[in-house]
């Protein structure tokens, strides 16, 4: 018999953690915000509005009671938009087991306080709570791993045994997982990603080509290492799944979501009008405030992730944006 595991968030990658888990022989509850996706995955075995076309193992219990997907599991999985993070989580602790082990796969910053994943969940079950935290990221589409595809992804937290424990829960013939206990390095790297790869849709959407897209990556990479060792990251983490495995990932495949906001903001659409027209989140919009904002905070230097903002929040034409990189003063690439 498996161990009792519950999912928070069936979006698309909670979904497909759900179904890879059910598939190790795990008993997985996965707890459904929405009506539909409720719906769906009880009558169709299948989350038509996330992952369509991906069958669900009948194992897999869902409910729309926290309290059922909290109450007596031995590991949880945080799979929420990372603005509903606090709000959902808050809603957990009384259900909570005192020895489970939280995994987030949430990549963020919350916008107000500008706290990481791990800060954010640190307030709500408490310092004591914070060695029992794990974190995922890496260059995971949701949709390929519930395929079954090959794919790599790192798991980081504060204590080794936690490290192994859901090393040893994920890894399966298709999905290797590394471990990391470099806990902040890990969070940033997936988020600052997002953003850079709003510009990487810009860019392609504008037909600046390859080469554009190329530069964007690496110094998208270098922007996200300055921030995560301002923050007290191994800057190795970086050039590693979370960082640049991430980066390439979310600036070139598909499937990114915020790749696809980027090439309809370069078609000259409305922010609000492209974010409507979305069933799933881009993390990346949030996310460009939330970096913007704690870059300034720390006084980091991050001219892409400056441009986004002012694209996304102040107006700017993405055409003047390219113009005022690329038109910088001149410097050594590493300082």
């Amino acid at each position: 018999m498996g161990r009792a595991i519950g999912v928070i968030g069936a979006g698309g990658w909670g979904t497909a953690l759900s179904k890879l888990l059910c598939q190790k022989g795990d008993e997985v509850t996965l707890w459904c915000h929405g009506e539909e996706s409720y719906r769906e995955i009880q009558e169709q075995g299948e989350n038509r509005s996330y992952l369509p076309g991906i069958i669900l193992p009948r194992s897999l219990k869902v409910t729309r009671s926290l309290k059922e997907a909290v109450s007596g599991k031995e590991i949880l999985f945080c799979t929420v938009p990372s603005h509903a993070v606090r709000e959902v989580m808050w809603n957990t602790v009384s259900y909570v087991a005192p020895q489970v082990i939280l995994v987030c796969g949430t990549k963020g910053i919350q916008e107000d306080s500008l706290m990481t994943m791990g800060e954010v969940l640190s307030e709500i079950f408490g310092e004591s709570q914070r060695d029992r935290f794990a974190f995922l990221s890496g260059p995971t589409f949701a949709l390929e791993v519930a395929q079954g595809l090959p794919a790599a992804i790192t798991v980081a937290a504060f204590v080794e045994q936690v490290r192994r424990d859901i090393q040893e829960t994920l890894s399966t013939q298709s999905l290797r997982v590394y471990s990391s206990k470099d806990v902040v390095g890990v969070q940033i790297g997936g988020v600052v990603k997002n953003v850079i790869a709003i510009a990487a849709g810009i860019s392609d959407g504008l037909g600046l080509g390859y080469n554009a897209r190329a530069a964007l990556i690496t110094r998208g990479l270098a922007e996200m290492t300055r921030l995560a060792v301002k923050m007290g990251a191994d800057p190795l983490t970086l050039s590693g799944l979370p960082g640049l495995g991430d980066l390439i990932l979310t600036c070139t495949g598909e499937l990114s979501r915020n790749r696809k906001v980027g090439i309809q903001i370069a078609q000259g659409k409305k922010l609000e009008d492209i974010l409507h027209g979305m069933r799933m989140v881009a993390e990346g919009v949030r996310n460009t405030r939330s970096v913007y904002l704690l870059a300034g905070r720390l006084g980091v230097e991050m001219p892409i992730v400056e441009q986004m903002h002012l694209v996304l929040y102040e107006g700017k034409k993405p055409s003047e944006a390219v113009r005022d990189l690329m038109q910088r003063s001149l410097k050594a690439e590493i300082p």
